[in-house]
C-alpha cells in the first residue's frame, strides 16, 4: 500500500479522529482569530500579544521542521520540496510583494493612515494564510491524530496575533471597529474553509501538508520572529525557546 493510499484509507476510517472533531478544532482556531480582533478593540495588549507571538513562533517552527516537513517528504519525496517552496514563496508574494505594507502587531501610524486598498490587500493576504492554517490542521489529522493535534496547537498559538493584526490594519486605514471585527471574522471563516476543503477532497492532503508547511515556516521565521526581536525585554526571546521546548515535550508525551 502506498503512503497516499494508506492516508486516504486512514482518513475514511471511523476509528480515527472524526471529521466533526477536526471541524470543531478548526472552528476553535478560527474563533481565536476573532478573539484577537476583539482583544484589539477592548484593550491595549501589546505585551500580551508579544508573548503569544514569541511562544507561538517557537512552537510553530518546531512543529513545521520536526513533523510537517519530514511527513511531507515521506509521502512525496520528489514533489514535497517543491510544494514547500511554493508555500513559502506564495505567502511572501501575498504578504510582502502584492501588499506593500504588512507586519504582525498593531498599526500605530500617527503621521499617516494606511490606504483602504492596502488594508483590504492585507486582509486578503491574511485570509489566504489562514485558509492554509485550516488546510494544515486537517491534513495533519489525515495522516495521524498526533500530527493533527501538534499542528492544531501550533496554528492556535499564532491566531490571536493574526486577528489583532488584521483589526489594527483596518483601524489604521480609517475603517470602523465593526469593519475591524468583520475582518477578524473573515480570517476565522477562512480557517474553517481550509479544514472543510481537505475533508471533501482528502487527496489534497498530500499537497496541502507540504504547502502549508512552507506557509507555516515563512510565517514563523519572517513574520513572527522579527516582531519578537523588535520587542523590548529578553523574556520575549526566552519565550521563543519555551515554545520550542513545549513542542518537544508535547511530542514526547504524545
Amino acid at each position: 500500500m502506498t503512503p497516499l493510499t494508506a492516508m486516504i484509507v486512514r482518513f475514511s476510517n471511523p476509528n480515527v479522529t472524526p471529521f466533526y472533531v477536526v471541524l470543531l478544532l478548526g472552528l476553535v482556531a478560527g474563533l481565536a482569530d476573532v478573539a484577537g480582533g476583539l482583544l484589539l478593540l477592548r484593550m491595549r495588549a501589546e505585551r500580551f500579544l508579544h508573548g503569544f507571538v514569541a511562544f507561538g513562533a517557537g512552537f510553530l517552527i518546531a512543529v513545521t521542521l520536526v513533523e510537517m516537513v519530514p511527513e511531507s517528504l515521506h509521502v512525496s519525496p520528489l514533489a514535497a520540496p517543491l510544494w514547500i517552496l511554493g508555500g513559502f514563496c506564495g505567502v511572501h508574494l501575498l504578504e510582502h510583494t502584492l501588499v506593500a505594507h504588512f507586519h504582525f502587531g498593531e498599526e500605530t501610524h500617527a503621521e499617516e493612515f494606511l490606504h483602504r486598498s492596502t488594508a483590504y490587500s492585507v486582509t486578503f493576504g491574511l485570509a489566504a494564510h489562514t485558509f492554509f492554517d485550516g488546510i494544515a490542521i486537517a491534513s495533519g489529522f489525515a495522516f495521524s491524530s498526533v500530527l493533527g493535534w501538534l499542528i492544531f496547537t501550533g496554528m492556535l498559538l499564532h491566531k490571536l496575533p493574526e486577528g489583532f493584526t488584521v483589526g489594527s490594519v483596518m483601524l489604521a486605514s480609517g475603517r470602523s471597529g465593526r469593519a475591524a471585527f468583520t475582518a477578524a471574522c473573515a480570517l476565522g471563516a477562512a480557517t474553517v474553509a481550509g479544514v472543510a476543503a481537505i475533508h471533501f477532497l482528502p487527496r489534497l492532503a498530500t499537497i496541502g501538508l507540504p504547502l502549508s508547511a512552507g506557509v507555516a515556516l515563512y510565517v514563523a521565521a519572517t513574520d513572527l520572529l522579527p516582531e519578537v526581536n523588535r520587542a523590548h525585554g529578553v523574556r520575549y526571546r526566552l519565550l521563543f525557546f519555551f515554545g520550542v521546548g513545549a513542542f518537544l515535550l508535547a511530542r514526547m508525551i504524545a
